[in-house]
């Protein structure tokens, strides 16, 4: 069976960009996991098992996408709601421009 982008950017993609997104709430600007997970609209129990690597177990090492993460991030906690598909589609372009997602992902392309 041959997977659709959509279906490998949900099962691969979207779990480390949601670790790296809560990873950055937590370490860059101070929040707790149950802050994180309301922001980010899942449980607690997921952004813990972000934070642990049972989840988005890919770490992003590249600093340039690192940095948009937290711009990301930052945008999350300030402006909530429809921001978190802004944003994550936003980092998923980043990836895909430099390689780390090779497809093309018309949701996120229309995101903008």
């Amino acid at each position: 069976m041959i997977n659709t982008p959509c279906e490998f950017m949900m099962w691969n993609g979207l779990p480390v960009i949601r670790r790296e997104i809560a990873e950055s709430m937590i370490s860059n600007f101070g929040l707790n996991q149950k802050e994180t997970a309301s922001k980010l609209g899942v449980t607690p129990a997921a952004v813990c098992q972000y934070i642990s690597k049972k989840r988005g177990k890919v770490k992003i090492i590249d600093e340039n996408i690192l940095n948009e993460i937290k711009i990301s991030a930052e945008k999350i906690i300030e402006r909530g709601g429809n921001s978190v598909v802004r944003e994550t589609c936003r980092i998923c372009k980043i990836m895909r421009k430099e390689g780390i997602f090779s497809f093309s992902c018309n949701a996120c392309d229309t995101q903008d």
